[in-house]
């Protein structure tokens, strides 16, 4: 039977296709709720690459670790620290000499209300408002971050009392959407793009009054023979990888 060179590279394609699906794996990973955003695009921009499909799970840094210690099985850790990472190194639970930071965040002030938060701040010293919101610092790092920047400000006693703490900092995020808190500390990714805030009113708060938020990467042993976990860790460090980081606010280490 004649066979056209259209229907031999359809038939090329097809059998490249199969070949591809067979290869493909999946890996599950635990990702901080700041680096939602960015982690999904990069998830998408991963599978287009490698063939291989990471499936997200978002919360608490400190959450995800007593997970982990509880046998839960994820195979690669996002942190928004470089804390937690650490500590599961310690622990014996990652695969030796992998861990790395893959971005460096930053805190914003923000208020779902375009006129609320000026580009200074004053805002935690002059305004008037009845609850402020923030991630629960003993899980959450940009909650901890939070914390510095109101005692380096001589706030913190007398802004305590108007807490509205979320488990994570996509919910603290919630609570300013809401209305349940005028305004609150998030990640600068969550409400900018490109450098721009794409929502309400904010200040980006100076480095000089939080420690860096150094945000590590680790393979956890659970992921060690898993090619699509061991292609993940290397695709975080890649270049398209880290043009998707910077769009959202993050800096990359040098």
């Amino acid at each position: 039977m004649f066979i056209s060179s259209l229907q031999r590279g359809l038939f090329a394609v097809f059998f490249i296709s199969v070949s591809l699906a067979a290869d493909a794996d999946t890996t599950l990973v635990a990702v901080a709720a700041n680096f939602s955003k960015p982690m999904t695009e990069i998830a998408a921009e991963f599978e287009k690459a490698t063939g291989h499909s990471a499936i997200l799970a978002f919360g608490a840094s400190g959450k995800f670790v007593a997970q982990f210690e509880n046998g839960a099985p994820f195979e690669v850790f996002l942190s928004a620290d470089d804390k937690n990472p650490l500590k599961l190194e310690q622990m014996g639970l990652t695969v030796p000499g992998g861990r790395f930071t893959y971005a460096i965040g930053k805190l914003a002030l923000w208020s779902s209300n375009v006129d609320f938060v000026d580009a200074d701040g004053q805002v935690l010293t002059y305004g008037h408002f009845n609850h402020l919101a923030l991630a629960d610092p003993k899980l959450a790092p940009y909650g901890a971050a939070a914390l510095e920047v109101l005692k380096n400000k001589g706030l913190l006693d007398k802004l305590q009392p108007l807490f509205v703490q979320g488990d994570n900092i996509a919910q603290t995020q919630g609570f300013i959407d809401s209305g349940a808190a005028e305004l609150g500390f998030v990640a600068l990714s969550q409400i900018s793009e490109n450098g721009k805030i794409t929502k309400g009113s904010a200040w980006l708060i100076p480095e000089a009054l939080y420690s860096p938020i150094l945000q590590d990467a680790v393979l956890l042993k659970t992921g060690a023979t898993n090619p699509a976990a061991l292609s993940l860790m290397e695709y975080l460090q890649s270049a398209p990888a880290a043009a998707i980081i910077r769009k959202y606010g993050y800096a990359l280490p040098k």
